[in-house]
């Protein structure tokens, strides 16, 4: 055995002593096994099969029949090397693959364009970001780790080279083909990009490809339709359009793609193709830079290269020039007859023909053909669009993001409650996704006109405008320019207002503009996707901090490299669940439960919301409004909170007052309340009452006093109409009379106490604090709120009386009331007592959607910190989560509850004791953990129709679904 390996190393030294080991990438960890089978294929071989392997033809997945069997008869009758597929589907491709390997003797080196992926060229395939986005991009690991998964999808579908990266510098604005496919004009960004991308991609299996060498980044024309000059001295084209190859070769990139061009400085012939230039190929690229991978010529029927010879002739010369495979041939069977001829007249050698063959096995080895395995059509469309490539997609485009100017520190933007913002939307597609993100985080509106007077007109009440401009993403040639009327509306709008433009083009459409002094801030996002969209708008409010640096220089504006670091305000993220090590899998679970929710019809719908680390990772809305099925249930209507409004509304103002050292938890009730004075309840402590601990009876059914001695409701109590006594409305044409809350103050002071100390949950308490809170600070509870929290926190969907703010069809109804108010209950709180405060309760009263109630749950993660406001101290929100009575069998905190003590509780028992939340008698439910940072939110209209429905409680769904949340958790 060893004699043999010896002998096989002599035979790789001696018989093929140009194709050195130590900088050739064609090299296998298997060496002699590889020489071995390089060998033996090409002995076995004719002279017909020998220089067939030079061909790859191109072909589309699809393409009708007649013509893929046009290629099948390739493979057989000229025994052609390779085809590189282009337009089609992943799965047509795959089957189409497996077709042609079957037919071929020699199994067939397959390629693709695709530099941004799959995508490039297949349908229902994933697109990752342009190179001109990813060269923004200050960590080059991220560009490697999207190398790599391109490189994955490549290997999934049987593809084993990749023409990527493009290493062209892109000096040239106004260049048609290359533009975005650069990594930019600044030739070491370039540089280190490529070999980034490059590792990524070739760690996976999947050889790459640099072109278009010598350098096609400074050119006007496209060598797809012409032959481009490029017109510089020997020393500019070393420093610029060729520096990135010796790097990338020494970094061991497997192949270089030769493009079309006419460059006097290294071809004194004139208008002589590089592709077929000898001094080129084999002078330039094969002994100054001792390139010992493959090399292959730009496709030949392209303008570039075919304007120049006959086919045949031309792929001839380009393998005399020393390219090793002839990309996508005009006429295959020409071309192999006049390579025959010139190999039997001696104009080509054995050696030199040897020595291009090998090289392509010794690929094919490589990559594995030695041992091919057809493609797996199983699950073939989920593994080429898995969550990770979502994950990947959005760590690039969230480093790439880049602010080019921010005057006054205009972003991100602070102070919410002072802000008016509108959202002004041009170019020729979509920034829906843009306007939703940013509704996430405050009131903005989206404002549109037919001319730039109509617009200001329409802005004048705002304070703050957002320009997006978008234009389609389908492709990195799409047209990226402004219209002179979106010029006129971003000139007449920035001269007004205080103003930001946000480009989701590439860089060079800011050269149009030619005045951006008016403008105080403008945000680079590159691209007009969804996931773009959403990180620039995250961006915006401060959620995310901008990274990114220009890749290209856009005189006389932005010099190259221009970065702003906006840092960040501690808002809400929005991403994936695997970007938190969550198992979008695992979290799906969630969607059988809640299909088992309604279905047994615990809830006519309900929104779900899971947070972890600061980001919104699963948001999501079911079923409907009612049982009647006609309102389906969105993310941005709003529930009845019921008891959760404890811990969002009244709680946060006490723990201020707390924190300001204007309440103290050892305080009694009799000092903080005169009506308490010379009660039984003057001595019990907040800390106590708080923690359901002070005996206080758990509630007291105020209505049911305001009935007449025939059971109907009381003409001493209540109107149709509002009258000056008769103004606290309580549902539609009923009004309460306005001294009741007075009354119920007056009937909590007297009500009795429980016989001993035992832990009961209790409302009346939050009927005191209210009171305590309004008379102390001078508002209503509502104002109080909303001016503290929810305005500041951009939580606009938050709030007592949402009639007041939304329109009755984003408020889902929460019963129909046949015992009281008789009639659906719908904007008007559902708790009896808070309806009669006026719909603001301290126990009861508040509504939501789900995604506010996580920004006050994150504020609570955050010790008091939110949107770079802070509204009370770490110390404040230690000493509310605490359980000060777990001793004595209390489990709950200062206001919040806390995990079960036992077995029975409010949570899945999975959860850390320092987490807290809430729930509510309407079917909501609130919990966050500080150890796992996770905040999840279940919002349901359970009562409706009716509050005797229990299911939802019985089934324990809303801790089932907390318990698949854990189990998501990505250990």
């Amino acid at each position: 055995m060893l004699h043999k390996s010896v002998f096989l190393m002599f035979v790789f030294l001696t018989g093929f002593q140009a194709f050195s080991q130590s900088k050739n990438p064609l090299i296998a960890k298997e060496i002699s096994e590889q020489q071995a089978w390089v060998d033996s294929v090409y002995n076995a071989m004719s002279l017909k099969e020998r220089i067939g392997q030079l061909f790859m033809v191109d072909v589309f997945s699809s393409d009708p029949k007649a013509k893929t069997d046009a290629i099948k008869s390739l493979i057989r009758n000229q025994h052609i090397g390779g085809v590189i597929f282009s337009k089609g589907g992943p799965v047509r491709q795959a089957k189409l693959n497996n077709e042609f390997q079957a037919a071929s003797k020699v199994p067939l080196l397959v390629a693709m364009d695709a530099e941004w992926g799959l995508a490039m060229r297949l349908d229902s395939t994933y697109a990752f970001p342009w190179n001109m986005t990813l060269g923004a991009i200050k960590d080059n690991s991220i560009v490697e780790a999207v190398g790599r998964q391109i490189g994955l999808h490549n290997k999934r579908l049987g593809v084993h080279i990749n023409f990527a990266p493009v290493v062209d510098i892109n000096v040239n604005p106004e260049n048609p083909i290359i533009g975005n496919r650069s990594f930019g004009e600044d030739r070491t960004n370039v540089t280190q990009k490529s070999i980034a991308f490059l590792k990524g991609m070739q760690s996976t299996g999947v050889l790459g490809s640099a072109k278009h060498f010598p350098g096609h980044g400074d050119t006007n024309q496209d060598s797809h339709k012409t032959l481009p000059t490029i017109p510089f001295s020997r020393k500019r084209l070393d420093s610029i359009e060729m520096y990135p190859y010796k790097p990338l070769i020494d970094a061991g990139i497997a192949s270089i793609m030769v493009a079309h061009l006419n460059v006097p400085a290294l071809e004194s012939r004139k208008g002589y193709p590089t592709s077929i230039s000898k001094k080129v190929v084999t002078g330039l690229l094969k002994d100054s830079l001792d390139f010992q991978g493959l090399i292959f010529t730009d496709a030949l029927n392209m303008k570039g290269a075919a304007n120049f010879k006959e086919p045949g002739d031309i792929d001839l010369e380009a393998f005399l020039a020393g390219n090793d495979i002839l990309l996508i041939s005009e006429n295959v069977p020409k071309a192999a007859a006049k390579i025959e001829e010139a190999y039997k007249n001696g104009s080509i050698t054995e050696a030199r023909l040897s020595r291009s063959v090998k090289k392509i096995l010794f690929a094919k080895f490589k990559v594995g053909l030695n041992a091919y395995q057809p493609v797996d059509t199983q699950n073939l469309y989920e593994d080429l669009n898995k969550p990770e490539d979502d994950v990947i997609y959005t760590k690039a485009l969230a480093q790439a993001l880049t602010v080019l100017k921010n005057d006054g520190a205009i972003l991100p933007v602070k102070d919410l409650n002072d802000k008016k913002i509108a959202y002004v939307e041009i170019g020729d597609d979509s920034g829906k996704a843009f306007f939703e993100a940013m509704r996430k985080y405050a009131d903005v509106t989206q404002v549109s006109g037919a001319s730039a007077a109509e617009l200001l007109q329409k802005l004048e009440k705002f304070n703050y405008v957002i320009i997006g401009f978008h234009r389609s993403n389908e492709t990195p040639w799409k047209s990226f320019s402004f219209s002179a009327q979106d010029v006129a509306t971003i000139e007449a709008i920035a001269a007004k207002k205080p103003t930001v433009l946000d480009v989701f083009v590439r860089p060079y459409a800011l050269l149009q503009l030619k005045d951006l002094t008016q403008l105080e801030g403008v945000v680079l996002s590159y691209q007009n996707s969804r996931i773009a969209q959403q990180l620039s708008a995250q961006l915006i409010f401060g959620a995310i901090s901008a990274e990114g640096k220009l890749p290209v220089s856009l005189n006389p504006h932005f010099r190259i490299n221009t970065s702003y670091e906006t840092g960040t305000l501690r808002r809400l993220k929005y991403g994936l669940p695997e970007e938190e090590q969550m198992d979008s899998q695992k979290l799906q679970g969630i969607d059988k439960l809640m299909r088992e929710g309604l279905t047994d019809l615990m809830f006519p719908g309900a929104q779900v919301l899971v947070a972890r680390h600061g980001k919104v990772i699963f948001e999501k809305a079911y079923g409907y409004h009612t049982y009647r099925k006609k309102q389906p249930v969105a993310l941005d209507d709003v529930y009845d909170l019921a008891s959760m409004t404890k811990i969002l509304a009244t709680l946060p103002v006490l723990m201020q007052q707390y924190d300001a050292g204007m309440l103290k938890l050892d305080d009694q009730l009799g000092d903080l309340l005169p009506v308490l004075k010379d009660t039984n309840k003057q001595n019990i402590t907040v800390k106590e009452v708080l923690s359901h601990y002070g005996r206080l009876k758990p509630w007291i059914p105020f209505y049911t006093a305001t009935f007449d001695e025939s059971g109907k409701l009381s003409k001493n109590y209540y109107r149709t109409r509002p009258e000056d006594d008769f103004s606290i409305k309580i549902a539609e044409d009923l009004y309460l009379r306005n001294d009741y809350p007075d009354s119920i103050i007056k009937t909590i002071a007297d009500s009795d106490l429980l016989s001993r100390r035992v832990y009961k949950y209790s409302d009346l308490s939050y009927f005191l604090f209210k009171k305590y809170l309004e008379d102390t600070l001078g508002s209503d509870l509502d104002t109080l709120t909303q001016r503290r929290y929810y305005e500041p926190l951009g939580a606009n969907f938050m709030g007592y009386k949402p009639l007041s703010r939304l329109a009755k069809a984003k408020v889902v109804p929460s019963e129909n009331d046949t015992y009281w108010r008789m009639q659906q209950v719908q904007g008007y709180v559902h708790d009896m007592g808070a309806a009669m405060e006026d719909n603001i309760g301290g126990h009861a009263g508040l509504f939501s959607n789900a995604n506010d109630v996580a920004k006050m749950m994150q504020m609570y993660l955050q010790n008091g910190y939110y949107g770079g406001k802070r509204y009370f101290s770490e110390n404040t929100m230690k000493a509310f989560n605490t359980c000060y009575y777990c001793d004595e069998g209390v489990r709950r905190g200062i206001g919040f509850d806390k995990p079960q003590l036992g077995t029975a509780g409010p949570t899945c028992g999975c959860v850390a004791k320092s987490s807290f939340g809430h729930s509510g008698f309407t079917g909501t439910f609130t919990w966050a953990d500080p150890e796992s940072e996770i905040i999840y939110v279940f919002l349901s209209n359970r009562t409706f129709p009716t509050a005797e429905n229990r299911k939802l409680i019985t089934s324990d769904l809303r801790t089932r679904i907390q318990q698949v949340i854990q189990e998501a958790i990505i250990l």
